[in-house]
């Protein structure tokens, strides 16, 4: 992120990170333990019959919508039904808060027949008993939409079937825009961004609190108004959700106070997205290791693919792998400024690790191990998002949107010098546009590129003998001098190392982009 900033400090005054859209998932685990546990042992502990279930589940959701239902028809609020999976609930929802004037509290309870997991109970003919299956089918859920003191407006659904699975899902915008009224910092709000805050720092410290919210103690609040007889229908079995981060969006927004900023910039860092950023660069925003050759590693075999979406706004370029995403979008164009987002999504934590010791072992020895999909390592779930959003930010400030191309190359096509040498001028459509193209590689810039990695680059197959292999190293020898004296690349000291320039990375990273770009798209620039 450095690097961003850097380049565009004089174009922006702020910058926001933090989690954008959560979706929490509630599980009252114990009922899933297998055969002689879990939903047989809460039948037993109640006093129902096996061959009771099917009575008793129905009689068990009648008194949970009765329940969950009472006050919001106490209150007066709408509770309606809606048929249509099509029909946005949010959008009812806050239309009826906006019609009713609610301002906290619970807005509505909107239900729907939709998909679920639920136990079926089946004969077993072997032992001739009942057994209990999970299984997909459908029942109605209940989605109460409310403003709430904490989170602001948020939703949260529950399925009046066993096991009660709860789905909440919140706004890290809306639940800082609740933390900024209450500290009284003023700020400027369009949808789920801020154009402009009074404060961005002291916004970025209430931000932050989120990573020390006691995430299991809110929750169990929320859920304990969606089931308010919870207590009562587990009294002999005792049981507890468990909480699931099952979706995360991270946003870092950049705040331009100038519209024409951004409105300049953004075709150029898009266009630059399209034509550089190969599945290795994106496989490296996203955490994944890649070979020094900078192909995709032999042993991947995920889903990774890159597409753009026309927007109102603007267009939008996403990156997929693995169900996991990085996208850039133009967010808001206002006259108090104007916001470019950045926002990692993670939907699948395989991918990643996380610092921490056993599972249900607290004390114990700590190492990287698989990250959980448990509420406890969301404060790592954020670690990976933001540095994902900093290596794509940093990516993006190779970009150049000012000068020309003709400024940037016309003085590497003329001879230089060097130490005393005369070097010659750069061919850069010819015979050096392959090692300009290799220097440039995603997978080399963090730890640079030595003599070695480009002759596996521009050299077929391994040297013939030593004779040949020395031959070659002096090339790249005399070649990598060539790039130092026009001031492309710099040495790493102490190293065989080397690293891009600032404008060694405009240049080549420009001349890669009008090798990429057609030429109907060079005639409409022209």
């Amino acid at each position: 992120m450095k690097q961003f900033i850097a380049k565009f400090s004089d174009r922006i005054d702020g910058i926001l990170c933090g989690f954008d859209r959560l979706v929490m998932r509630g599980e009252l685990r114990a009922l899933y333990i297998a055969r002689g546990g879990g939903i047989e042992q809460y039948l037993r502990s109640t006093g129902v019959m096996f061959k009771e279930f099917g009575e008793h589940v129905l009689e068990v959701s009648r008194r949970l919508k009765e329940a969950s239902l009472a006050a919001a028809l106490e209150m007066g609020r709408v509770v309606r039904y809606v048929p249509s999976a099509t029909e946005s609930k949010e959008k009812i929802a806050r239309q009826i808060a906006v019609e009713q004037k609610i301002r906290s509290g619970l807005v509505c309870v909107l239900s729907s027949v939709e998909p679920c997991m639920s136990f079926q109970a089946a004969p077993n003919r072997q032992t001739k008993k009942l057994d209990f299956k999970l299984e997909q089918r459908k029942c109605l859920h209940l989605y109460h939409y409310m403003i709430h003191p904490v989170f602001g407006f948020m939703n949260a659904r529950i399925q009046t079937w066993f096991p009660f699975r709860i789905q909440i899902c919140l706004n890290g915008r809306e639940w800082l825009a609740r933390r900024m009224d209450a500290v009284g910092l003023h700020y400027v709000r369009q949808d789920n961004c801020f154009p402009w805050i009074e404060d961005f720092a002291a916004a970025q410290r209430l931000m932050d609190e989120q990573l020390s919210t006691n995430w299991p103690e809110e929750l169990n609040r929320i859920a304990a108004a969606l089931n308010p007889i919870h207590e009562e229908i587990f009294r002999h079995f005792q049981v507890n959700y468990y909480w699931t981060t099952h979706q995360s969006e991270w946003a870092m927004d950049v705040r331009f106070p100038q519209q024409e900023h951004l409105r300049r910039l953004y075709p150029a860092l898009l266009g630059h997205a399209i034509t550089t950023f190969g599945s290795p660069s994106v496989l490296r925003f996203l955490g994944k290791p890649t070979p020094l050759d900078g192909s995709v590693p032999r042993n991947y075999s995920g889903e990774l693919f890159s597409d753009l979406k026309q927007r109102k706004e603007g267009i939008r370029i996403k990156h997929y792998i693995d169900g996991n995403s990085l996208k850039a979008y133009d967010k808001a164009y206002t006259p108090v400024g104007s916001i470019l987002r950045l926002e990692p999504t993670i939907n699948e934590v395989a991918p990643f690790r996380s610092y921490r010791p056993k599972e249900g072992d607290p004390d114990g020895l700590r190492a990287w191990r698989p990250m959980r999909r448990g509420v406890a390592d969301l404060h790592r779930r954020a670690e990976v998002s933001q540095k994902a959003a900093e290596r794509y930010a940093d990516a993006l400030a190779s970009v150049d949107d000012t000068r020309r191309l003709q400024e940037l190359t016309e003085n590497l096509e003329r001879s230089t010098k060097w130490e005393g040498r005369t070097v010659r001028g750069l061919r850069i459509l010819g015979e050096d546009n392959a090692l300009l193209l290799s220097v440039s590689r995603g997978e080399f810039n963090l730890n640079g590129f030595r003599n070695r990695d480009l002759q596996r680059l521009l050299y077929r197959g391994r040297a013939g003998d030593v004779i040949e292999g020395k031959r070659r190293c002096a090339a790249i020898s005399r070649k990598l001098l060539m790039l130092r004296a026009h001031g492309l690349i710099k040495k790493v000291p102490h190293t065989h190392r080397y690293l891009l320039t600032d404008y060694g990375r405009v240049a080549i990273t420009a001349i890669s982009a009008a090798q990429q770009a057609t030429v109907a798209q060079l005639s409409k620039v022209a």
